[in-house]
């Protein structure tokens, strides 16, 4: 979608979309490894190798992927929390994002 001014405009729609595609994918990741992403997360970026080399590419995906679904959370919050300052209810929200 585009603004006024042709700029591309992000709608609550394409975040939440965008949300559950990631968690999809964070699904398999946990399932595959058999632990949750934030745990993998945590010890991926305080530096923990993979054990097994074959593992190194899901690892980089894995982290990547969530990454991407931590910054669609934050802005989806975002997006929601200026909605709600602007219709004062859950109904109005609906509407609004509908």
């Amino acid at each position: 979608m585009k603004d006024g001014d042709g700029r591309c405009v992000v709608t609550i729609q394409d975040i939440l979309s965008d949300i559950h595609a990631l968690e999809e994918d964070l699904l398999h990741f946990e399932r595959k490894y058999g632990i949750r992403s934030e745990t993998f997360y945590a010890a991926y970026v305080s530096g923990e190798e993979p054990e097994d080399d074959s593992w190194v590419l899901d690892f980089g995906e894995w982290a990547s992927v969530y990454r991407t679904w931590l910054a669609r959370q934050a802005e989806y919050r975002n997006i929601v929390q200026q909605m709600q300052h602007d219709t004062h209810s859950l109904a109005g929200l609906i509407r609004v994002a509908v």
